[in-house]
């Protein structure tokens, strides 16, 4: 029997009780639908947890962890903490990548989301620099790096099982399935946040009522696990994962054999990488910094426009079923190097400024998001394909995402918002490089 299949934790007995199955690997069969639910739950529980940090990142952390700095510098450094996460994931998928090979998935799954859990409810508890100085900025990094090293952890395979069991002419349609937890997390933690905001006096927000939304993640990853757990320890499941090559390899012999897929894969979701954080983190802090704009109205823009952003990931499964995930990757590559030329001066334009700002640049994210994932995972042999999957993910976050709202937001402040539009151009002008040279994509994805 094969490991996934036994179970190895108290989480994953609970989870296969759930479910109807016995210790001896007798089950129902799961609607294949479930594949799809258990991915869209996990993701938007990843997801909320990002935003809430994030969003955190720009309205409590420059005050409570550097009240010593201008608020400039504060987000600046704030925003140094949070690419901490992004940074370890890496480190997160080699540890947990030993660990599935060693305890199964299930193990994997459930050690992974309880730091993830855990190092965001620490966030809850973090005393501020009058009452330990720096140490307020040292535990704040180590949570972050907690944070990221569980999302290094957390893959599970299951969206790359999707793509590999979709149907010929509907890749593109299951390809957008994960990516719909994006904006769903935004809309919950940006509304949370806006409740809060308008509840609380100023004082009392930033005395305790930021620290709600932490414990409220970590409520929902909770929730998460059993929902992925409930698949991935399934028999059925653990014999699809395994027939289907979805058994973690060696990183090490991952990496030297698959070197070129791997970087390829980093850079061509590049412009949506990218452009995920230029409508969603950035522009919070431009606004916060820099306009007189309250933050309720601002995160209900970002609410409303992450609405727009669903429909537009929907809509790029659809497209690209009928004109090819590397010519909608391609086109909406070129759409974001046009929008960087003109978008961010929105920014200072007022309030209808920031909303067209905001509805469009989700508009484009979500179709250009929408298939940014895994595009290259069939190109892996299939011995280094879940290995192969997950840490291309975590380098593409990292060189697309991790250091964005910083850079950003530190060249907006020295040079104008152009200058923010030109860091969204060379990402997107990078996309298009990585897809020219990808011949093999061209022909495994069209």
């Amino acid at each position: 029997m094969a490991a996934d299949t036994v179970p190895t934790t108290e989480a994953e007995r609970d989870a296969r009780a759930l479910h109807g199955a016995s210790e001896d690997g007798i089950a129902h069969r799961i609607d294949p639908a479930e594949i799809a639910i258990g991915v869209i739950i996990g993701r938007t529980s990843e997801f909320f947890d990002f935003f809430v940090y994030a969003i955190a990142s720009v309205l409590v952390f420059p005050r409570l962890v550097f009240p010593h700095l201008d608020p400039l510098t504060g987000t600046l450094w704030s925003f140094a903490i949070f690419a901490l996460a992004f940074v370890s994931r890496p480190v997160g998928t080699i540890i947990f990548t030993a660990i599935d090979r060693a305890y199964g998935r299930g193990a994997k799954l459930t050690i992974a989301l309880f730091l993830l859990g855990g190092s965001t409810a620490a966030i809850a508890f973090l005393p501020g620099y009058e009452s330990i100085g720096i140490g307020a900025a040292l535990l704040l990094a180590l949570f972050r790096m907690g944070q990221g090293v569980a999302l290094g952890g957390s893959w599970d395979g299951l969206a790359s099982l999707l793509a590999i069991n979709a149907p010929e002419n509907r890749r593109g349609w299951y390809a957008m399935i994960p990516q719909l937890g994006a904006p769903l997390g935004l809309i919950v933690a940006s509304l949370l946040f806006m409740f809060l905001i308008s509840a609380l006096p100023a004082e009392d927000f930033l005395d305790w009522g930021w620290r709600y939304p932490f414990f409220v993640a970590f409520a929902i990853n909770v929730v998460a696990l059993f929902a992925r757990l409930r698949i991935v320890v399934t028999p059925e499941y653990a014999e699809l994962f395994e027939n289907r090559a979805l058994e973690p390899a060696p990183l090490r012999e991952t990496i030297r054999s698959e070197w070129k897929t791997i970087v390829i894969g980093t850079f061509a979701p590049l412009a949506s990488f990218a452009m995920f954080h230029m409508v969603t983190v950035y522009p919070l802090s431009w606004v916060f910094l820099f306009t007189d704009e309250t933050p309720v109205r601002f995160l209900m823009i970002e609410a409303i426009a992450a609405v727009v952003g669903v429909g537009s990931i929907i809509a790029s499964g659809y497209l690209a079923d009928r004109i090819g995930r590397r010519t909608l990757l391609g086109a909406t590559a070129a759409a974001i190097a046009a929008f960087s030329g003109f978008a961010p001066q929105l920014l200072d334009a007022g309030e209808f400024g920031e909303a067209t700002f905001m509805i469009l640049g989700f508009l484009l994210l979500g179709l250009s998001f929408g298939q940014s994932s895994g595009a290259l995972s069939s190109n892996f042999q299939p011995r280094h394909r879940y290995t192969g999957s997950a840490f291309t993910s975590d380098l593409a976050w990292l060189f697309g995402a991790g250091f964005a709202p910083m850079v950003a937001l530190w060249l907006s402040s020295q040079y104008g918002l152009i200058a923010a539009g030109g860091y969204l151009l060379s990402g997107a002008i990078v996309t298009l490089v990585a897809l020219w040279l990808n011949r093999e994509l061209a022909s495994t994805i069209d």
